[in-house]
């Protein structure tokens, strides 16, 4: 489903920082790690919002913070023009009835104690006004059925369930509240390719059914190029870059991201010959003491003075701006060009 241009969540300035601290009988704090360190996007309805980037650089933690499991330091997510960030009690459960997460591993996520219908039932317990007691269990038959279950299945464990079985328990379960935004944190990256392909022909297809908004954390740029309509690249804390999927994937503009196409494997041996493939140097530096200015300036090959002193803007490249073309999309890069083009391979000085 294409996003109809209204803006379900804005999230403005968001910062997650977790304090480092020294010492036995007195604790002192002595620093910080930044997970996520000034992030801002809009998430409009029917939209699916890509968020990728290597382990480490936040994308969980961004997600945790969409639903109110973790608390940010600041900055603002407004849902519906409501800053959630500052509610608590009863607001805060009207508010999360509305915004519903799937997690990453399809079975820690679940409860072995407890049986499906239980599971999928149990967000019921926490909200009765979205359904009268006799009818929960009906409720949850349609649940099962919808995501491709066996309505039958309904008093089986977790564990009698394959993972990609168990994920859409997850899905049911999340969708029991019928929410406008979902929250996926790389909810396929456990399981096995072929059943990558059908949960997200899954998520699609009750996208159109439920009119649903996604939020997509995941770090295989295929998959979220399959099922986004916009990708957001996240590096150490911060935002990369900011397109729609034929913009970042056919025409990127941060030497991060055209780093990680360079990285997909592509099935054609011809094209893989042809490829050149971009190797960043060293490793991702430490959130807890990351670099001044660009955070990707210790393994770029454009860097250069000027990006260890001033912290690049999330803006529109001013060679593109006017004009329209797909590289006239949002970059946080000094020098942001499209590959091949002149001065894009310039060495580090």
């Amino acid at each position: 489903m294409r996003p109809d241009g209204e803006a379900v969540l804005e999230v403005r300035g968001l910062v997650k920082h977790y304090p480092l601290t020294q010492g036995v009988l007195v604790r002192r704090q002595v620093g910080a790690v930044r997970a996520v360190d000034g992030v801002s996007f809009d998430l409009r309805r029917g939209e699916t919002l890509g968020v990728v980037g290597e382990s480490g650089c936040g994308k969980s933690t961004l997600g945790r913070l969409l639903v109110n499991l973790e608390r940010p330091t600041a900055g603002e997510i407004r849902y519906r023009g409501e800053d959630i960030t500052r509610l608590s009690g009863r607001a805060l459960k009207a508010v999360r009835r509305n915004i519903q997460m799937v997690f990453q591993d399809p079975y820690t996520s679940l409860n072995p104690r407890m049986t499906v219908g239980d599971i999928i039932g149990e967000p019921y317990e926490i909200h009765p006004e979205a359904a009268p007691k006799g009818s929960r269990r009906q409720k949850v038959r349609e649940l099962l059925e919808v995501v491709g279950l066996n309505p039958e299945h309904i008093n089986r464990y977790p564990h009698q369930f394959s993972g990609g079985q168990r994920q859409r328990i997850g899905i049911a379960r999340g969708l029991a509240l019928r929410p406008e935004v979902i929250v996926a944190d790389e909810p396929v990256s456990a399981l096995d390719v072929s059943v990558q392909a059908q949960v997200v022909n899954l998520l699609e297809r009750l996208q159109a059914a439920f009119d649903l908004s996604y939020v997509f954390i995941a770090h295989d740029l295929s998959v979220v190029r399959h099922i986004s309509d916009r990708v957001a690249v996240m590096y150490l804390g911060r935002l990369a870059e900011v397109g729609t999927d034929a913009q970042i994937y056919e025409h990127p503009t941060h030497p991060y991201t055209q780093a990680l196409l360079s990285a997909v494997p592509v099935p054609d041996p011809d094209a893989r010959a042809r490829r050149e493939r971009i190797l960043l140097l060293g490793d991702i530096p430490s959130p807890a003491n990351p670099p001044s200015g660009c955070r990707f300036r210790t393994r770029c090959w454009k860097a250069q003075r000027k990006c260890a002193e001033e912290v690049p803007p999330l803006v529109v490249p001013e060679r593109f701006r006017g004009t329209g073309g797909p590289a006239a999309h949002v970059s946080a890069c000094h020098f942001a060009a499209e590959p091949g083009a002149p001065g894009d391979g310039e060495d580090a000085t």
